[in-house]
């Protein structure tokens, strides 16, 4: 009798999804397994919701952004019966072992799922913010990078042509990596990161040195987390209330803010854009579906060796095994050493 195994993706999706779940899939059935999709993240177990996958065209999935099996931030332990609920599905199912694909909330519950209720669970971590410990790059990171690269390169060319300041808000709840490596590669003249907060009258000096070597716009890269210091005070674009069950704020609008407060302090014209869910649409780069699939073939390898509570990593350079509990052992933020190399280039 053939092991079943389930697989379903949490939280907000990204390009990458879809190769890493084609990867476990590719290799378990080769290994006489079957594998079954959950629908729409931890609901899909909590309410045993599966969902139908196209094994024929399953290739396809190398190329597609998003995640064929949908996602949401449903929380078990935030639900009323949720963590029970799922394990009865394990047994309804006959699972062998589930797949969680996801990033620090959804890596939180699989690790409490292994531990609590020794339940057979493996990880592949994903998330935009490359915020989880243990790996040194999540699979979305590279092609949110790209975006946010590309975005930036066509808003300097409009920026020039008016002689404007241009304010890009980039997704970053908590770190600010996505924003510095893009703004490092998209020749950012400020980047401000949730990690290092910045002084208005900091980002008019940088802004008022690009005019001083001669350069007639400027642009400046903020994550969607950061804070900004003006006459004494820390402002952000958090809501002051939890919008979802893993207790996150809404964020979004810190580019906005940042344009008015510029705008009087230096009499420039300002404009801003955020760049928003574009972030996590559309096909992954080469690179992103090379790290997915090899994160998914290494999921395989760690099913088949029954090395629960495990969860696959690109760490010092090479693929490997690390386990739940490193991986959401503490929130990977920016380091110093980083975005001093972003630093050398503001102004």
């Amino acid at each position: 009798m053939k092991k079943k195994v389930g697989i379903l993706t949490g939280g907000g999706d990204c390009p990458g999804l879809n190769p890493a779940i084609r990867a476990v899939i590719r290799v378990l059935t080769k290994h006489d397994y079957d594998v079954i999709g959950f629908k729409g993240g931890w609901k899909g177990p909590i309410e045993n919701q599966t969902i139908s996958i196209d094994f024929a065209n399953i290739d396809k999935l190398l190329i597609e952004g998003g995640t064929c099996l949908r996602s949401s931030r449903t929380n078990p332990y935030k639900t009323d019966g949720g963590v029970e609920a799922i394990k009865k599905t394990f047994l309804d199912q006959n699972l062998h072992a589930l797949v969680a694909i996801g990033g620090e909330d959804t890596m939180g519950v699989a690790h409490r799922l292994f531990t609590e209720e020794n339940l057979p669970i493996v990880g592949i971590p994903k998330t935009i913010d490359n915020d989880l410990d243990a790996t040194d790059m999540t699979l979305g990171f590279q092609t949110a990078v790209q975006i946010a690269t590309e975005a930036m390169d066509r808003l300097k060319t409009t920026a020039e042509s008016h002689d404007r300041v241009m304010v890009v808000e980039i997704m970053g709840r908590h770190a600010g990596w996505l924003t510095a490596y893009s703004g490092l590669a998209g020749g950012a003249d400020v980047v401000i990161t949730p990690e290092f907060p910045m002084d208005l009258d900091e980002i008019c000096k940088y802004i008022q040195s690009t005019q001083s070597r001669g350069k007639n716009y400027a642009l400046i890269a903020i994550a969607e987390g950061a804070t900004i210091l003006h006459n004494g005070k820390e402002v952000t674009s958090q809501s002051e209330k939890p919008v979802d069950s893993f207790g996150h704020v809404q964020l979004g609008g810190i580019g906005d803010v940042l344009k008015s407060l510029l705008k009087e302090k230096t009499g420039r014209d300002v404009r801003a854009t955020n760049l928003g869910h574009i972030q996590r649409g559309g096909t992954p780069t080469a690179m992103d579906r090379v790290l997915s699939t090899s994160l998914g073939l290494e999921c395989a390898k760690n099913i088949m060796n029954k090395n629960w509570g495990s969860m696959s990593a690109f760490k010092d350079g090479k693929i490997q095994t690390v386990t739940l509990a490193d991986g959401v052992g503490r929130l990977k933020i920016l380091t110093e050493e980083f975005y001093d190399r972003c630093k050398a280039f503001f102004g």
